[in-house]
């Protein structure tokens, strides 16, 4: 019986274990040229649990799919802060 469940626990995907991502949308302060978007983007990067960073320079946001479980909103906007680009959560 053992044996039999860590055979089906073992075939089970890692996806089905992990948690859905969360996406948000942030509304990034202090672009003013093409190079903004990379440091905001490499900022957000470094957080533990964020899996895509999209930043729209022209819109002035960037949006962010990450684990719920492993950062949070706040954590991301403290990101862009430190790295000279204050941002919010969009509604």
């Amino acid at each position: 019986m053992r044996k039999l469940l860590i055979a089906l626990l073992a075939a089970l995907p890692l996806a089905v274990l992990a948690a859905t991502p969360k996406s948000i949308t942030l509304s990034v302060q202090n672009m003013t040229c093409a190079l903004c978007p990379l440091t905001v983007k490499k900022s957000l990067e470094k957080v533990s649990g964020v899996n895509a960073v999209h930043v729209d320079f022209d819109k002035k946001t960037a949006t962010v799919t990450y684990d719920a479980d492993k950062t949070k909103p706040e954590t991301l906007t403290q990101a862009t802060t430190s790295a000279g680009y204050p941002s919010t959560v969009q509604k």
